[in-house]
């Protein structure tokens, strides 16, 4: 009997997981639609803004800004990457593969800074043999345009400043529920190419040159866009980190739901055939204890 209370209590403890699993990814499926919905609500105004710079750089010639020179690299040079990962775990390989992949890019670029979006990602890299310049972390709520211009401003002012040359972002992108894959992109400085491919993929065709005429100037109005460009960038990438994140995490609970199933199943299995057998012995003693008797 205390073999059974024990298989007892291992599937109690199982069912509790079960729930607690089922329950976070119903919680994850949810807010993967927000996020995904609150994405493509947003990118119409985000991809106007790309516009409009191509725009100014391909109608007004090259607009002379320190947002678009690559800047000589020497000991000095310093580049940056924001990482994005999540502030709770439970998500299977999410943040691993981030990792892998910075640590990757951090081999190629010339003196990497890093600057951390999310408490895991801090957890990690706080051990690593790189210098983090600032950790941001939103308490996996849903990033917002505010929590973008936070960031943007704090890249373009440091930027501007010289305390780094170079801005790459680093994220999850969700080409489908079951293909999550670390992307990365450059945001700093400016290329008109990059920003053509970009505008090309997301209209599916090539855009015209146009001439416009710019008031006060070219100069100003471009330098006017470049944060609000910025913060498009990292808004984007927050987003679709964040969808990531909960797509990663309802995949892991939905296997974690399927194996617990299984475990319990197992048990009960086994509980029911050591119940039977000790109901088999004991009706065998029963009928022993009466056959002896009559005889």
């Amino acid at each position: 009997m205390a073999n059974l209370r024990d298989v007892r209590l291992r599937m109690r403890a199982i069912t509790q997981t079960l729930q607690v699993t089922k329950a976070m990814n119903l919680i994850s499926t949810a807010k993967l639609r927000k996020g995904r919905r609150v994405l493509e609500d947003t990118e119409p105004y985000f991809t106007r803004i790309q516009k409009s710079m191509y725009d100014i750089l391909s109608s007004a010639g090259r607009v002379q800004s320190e947002f678009l020179h690559a800047r000589k690299k020497d000991k000095s040079y310093h580049t940056a990457i924001v990482v994005i990962t999540s502030d709770k775990g439970l998500a299977g390989g999410y943040n691993a593969n981030i990792f892998r992949h910075v640590m990757g890019l951090c081999k190629k670029v010339t003196n990497p800074l890093l600057i951390l979006i999310g408490s895991i990602g801090y957890r990690y890299f706080d051990h690593s043999p790189y210098l983090i310049l600032e950790n941001f972390s939103f308490k996996s709520q849903m990033p917002t345009v505010e929590n973008a211009k936070e960031i943007a401003d704090y890249l373009v002012s440091q930027y501007e400043w010289g305390m780094f040359d170079e801005v790459h972002v680093v994220y999850t992108h969700m080409y489908s529920t079951i293909k999550l894959l670390p992307s990365e992109r450059q945001i700093l400085p400016l290329d008109t190419k990059t920003i053509q491919e970009e505008l090309t993929q997301a209209e599916q065709e090539k855009r015209v040159d146009l001439h416009f005429e710019f008031l006060p100037s070219a100069e100003e109005v471009f330098h006017a866009l470049v944060p609000l460009y910025v913060k498009g960038i990292v808004y984007g990438a927050l987003v679709e980190a964040y969808v990531s994140e909960q797509s990663a995490r309802m995949a892991a609970m939905d296997e974690a739901s399927k194996s617990a199933e299984d475990m319990l199943a197992t048990l009960q299995i086994y509980y029911n055939r050591v119940r039977q057998a000790g109901i088999t012995q004991e009706m065998s003693e029963i009928i022993s204890g009466s056959a002896s008797l009559n005889d």
